[in-house]
């Protein structure tokens, strides 16, 4: 399983445990997660927000988007977020950066579509 296919999963891990487990495997310890609603260091905090998604958009599940790069040690990815099989309601573009050990060190999001309020 690559990065963005691990990262998705671990949006959509929906038991605690297995979230946290997923989290820790994927990001540094000092890992940290920014986009226009969350900005936060750690594990813990990173589980969180997924939880908080998870919770706003209850029956929904995050898939990889259409566009992958990667360079040294940063990669940039779109997702989706909508109904299994279904179209999208969001969309957004995240910038990873990985740490020497592989893990991330830093996503930066982006959200090309939400929901209208």
């Amino acid at each position: 399983m690559n990065l963005v296919e691990r990262y998705v999963a671990a949006w959509n891990e929906t038991d605690p445990a297995a979230r946290a487990k997923a989290v820790a495997e994927l990001w540094t310890e000092e890992g940290t997660y920014t986009d226009p609603l969350a900005d936060v260091a750690g594990h813990a905090a990173i589980a969180a927000v997924i939880e908080g998604a998870q919770g706003m958009f209850p029956g929904l599940v995050f898939t990889p988007g259409d566009l992958y790069d990667a360079h040294h040690h940063i990669s940039r990815f779109t997702w989706h977020l909508g109904p299994e099989d279904g179209e999208p309601v969001a969309t957004g573009f995240d910038v990873v950066e990985l740490a020497e050990d592989g893990r991330i060190r830093r996503v930066l999001g982006f959200l090309d579509k939400v929901p209208a309020a």
